[in-house]
């Protein structure tokens, strides 16, 4: 992990994460330069550094600012940025009623300097409006907790996400925020910026299994494929739940829907790291598609009562991990589908054998 790589101010966020592999190098670039935005660049060896020229990257043109050395090793290039969270209620006619949208861009950042555990391989962006007139943020932040892996594994706190060294962990949390409305609900939107014969699906995955996150049936994948070869290159995984608790348990679930995924039909902030990799071909050379993840529990009550979110999704290159039965499921399993079948046997052998037996006690009739 290396905070803002040749530059020694802490006003501003980027955080570079660097995993080396036998025959390539995957680099995760995050940023609260502009909108929170994670680069994802995967190359080809492992010699490929990240280069950044931080006098054009904070002018009001940044594009070129931030570039792979050689740039002939990129292999694959995507973004994630997000980009607004929305607050809205639901009135007695069922009408959604929208509050003043938070601009993510428009944030105040503190340092990720002050949060950057290098033997856990975690960051925290911690932001507030620049302005509040609301006074909803008095008390209250907005942040994103990052995580790296060193190899493959699980979380052990709830959603229990299942990862792969390829990967990495957001954390989107509200915390003491005061909702405008008495049942308010919270959507937070996301961007994907993928190149010129690139595509994003969404999928969704429903399993019986809810070993790892209790009543939690369903996992969501946001996939970027080749329409070449149709090859998943990246991808954004997630459980359909959020929590209301910083130690989550199963009763602190919070509903969690995405609302479709669409062409975006607007333009990303510029001061972005987005303008400073890809240059100004965003939304012409390069593809923009956006969806909302939404959270609400039943009329909202469950964040009005705790003031606490949080929603966990793991971003990574090639196929999103794959959650099996575990051997416990799989052996309770056995036991429960077997003992029947067990039990039909032996009784079948048994009224064979009282039918066999019953009839050899009476003599032959000559």
């Amino acid at each position: 992990m290396q905070y803002n790589p040749g530059w020694n101010n802490s006003s501003v966020n980027l955080l570079h994460v660097r995993a080396v592999g036998p025959s390539d190098t995957l680099h995760y670039v995050w940023s609260s330069i502009g909108a929170p935005t994670v680069l994802l660049v995967a190359t080809a060896g492992g010699s490929s550094t990240l280069r950044v020229n931080w006098t054009r990257l904070l002018s009001p043109a940044p594009a070129g600012a931030i570039w792979i050395d050689p740039p002939s090793s990129v292999v694959y290039s995507a973004a994630v940025v997000f980009t607004k969270v929305f607050e809205y209620s639901e009135a007695k006619t069922l009408e959604e009623l929208f509050y003043p949208t938070y601009d993510l861009s428009d944030f105040s950042w503190d340092s990720v300097n002050h949060t950057l555990n290098h033997t856990a391989l975690t960051a925290e962006f911690t932001g507030i409006p620049a302005t509040d007139p609301s006074g909803s943020f008095s008390n209250g932040s907005l942040a994103f907790r990052v995580t790296a892996y060193e190899a493959g594994g699980r979380d052990g706190p709830l959603p229990s996400l299942l990862h792969t060294a390829n990967s990495s962990k957001v954390e989107f949390v509200l915390a003491g925020v005061v909702p405008r409305g008495n049942s308010s609900r919270f959507v937070l939107e996301l961007a994907t910026v993928e190149e010129t014969g690139v595509m994003q699906k969404l999928r969704s995955t429903r399993s019986i299994d809810d070993e790892y996150t209790p009543t939690i049936f369903e996992m969501l994948s946001l996939v970027a494929k080749s329409q070449n070869d149709s090859s998943t290159l990246s991808f954004l995984q997630w459980k359909a739940t959020a929590y209301g608790s910083q130690t989550p348990r199963r009763e602190d679930s919070i509903q969690c829907q995405s609302r479709g995924l669409q062409a975006a039909n607007w333009s990303l902030p510029v001061s972005s790291i987005v303008h400073a990799y890809f240059g100004e071909g965003v939304g012409s050379t390069y593809t923009i598609s956006a969806i909302n993840i939404s959270f609400g529990g039943e009329e909202g009550k469950v964040y009005q009562e705790k003031r606490y979110l949080s929603w966990s999704a793991l971003l990574g290159f090639g196929q999103p991990p794959k959650d099996t039965f575990s051997p416990l499921v799989i052996s309770i399993m056995a036991v429960a589908l077997g003992t029947p079948m067990v039990m039909l046997l032996v009784g079948s052998c048994v009224v064979l054998f009282a039918q066999r037996k019953r009839y050899s006690e009476y003599e032959p009739i000559n």
